[in-house]
């Protein structure tokens, strides 16, 4: 059974978010949406928040074969406690590959077995950032093309 990690902040998960796990669960057996709790990140929406604004999309776009969490620590240990074998990155511009790049080979000294599969924003998605999107909400601005519509809600709510 092929099980990935596609981990990150998601605050706000996005439409670019939403693109990359659509197309993950093509080719995995099971997804998990592994929601970081890194107290060193600011974050407009708490854990618990993002970890339910994503079960809410994942649940409006009739998605079967995801699991959505939250993780502390290691992303490593945490792949490991789920049976992964495949962790998901997602790729906007070639300052992201740069980031990315280091973390692949770093989690691959960590554990070999784990592979790093990038794949490509698509060309509608792929200027939309979490931080852009809560920029522009906070100053009133239409997200409605960036994020599901309950993501536009709540972030309404937020300003």
């Amino acid at each position: 059974m092929k099980v990935a990690i596609y981990p990150g902040t998601f605050d706000p998960i996005t439409n670019g978010h939403l693109d990359i796990i659509l197309r993950a669960t093509k080719f995995v057996d099971r997804l998990v949406i592994a929601v970081s709790n890194n107290n060193k990140k600011e974050t407009l929406f708490d854990t618990n928040e993002r970890v339910e604004m994503i079960k809410k999309v994942i649940k409006d776009q009739n998605i079967s074969n995801v699991e959505v969490d939250y993780f502390d620590g290691l992303l490593i240990s945490y792949a490991k406690k789920k049976n992964a074998n495949v962790i998901i990155r997602g790729l906007r511009a070639i300052s992201d590959f740069e980031y990315e790049f280091q973390m692949t080979g770093m989690n691959y000294k960590l554990d070999p077995k784990i592979e790093t599969v990038f794949l490509m924003a698509s060309d509608k998605v792929q200027l939309i950032s979490s931080k852009l999107i809560k920029e522009i909400s906070a100053l009133k601005g239409d997200v409605s093309k960036f994020v599901p519509k309950s993501v536009e809600e709540r972030l309404k709510k937020k300003r």
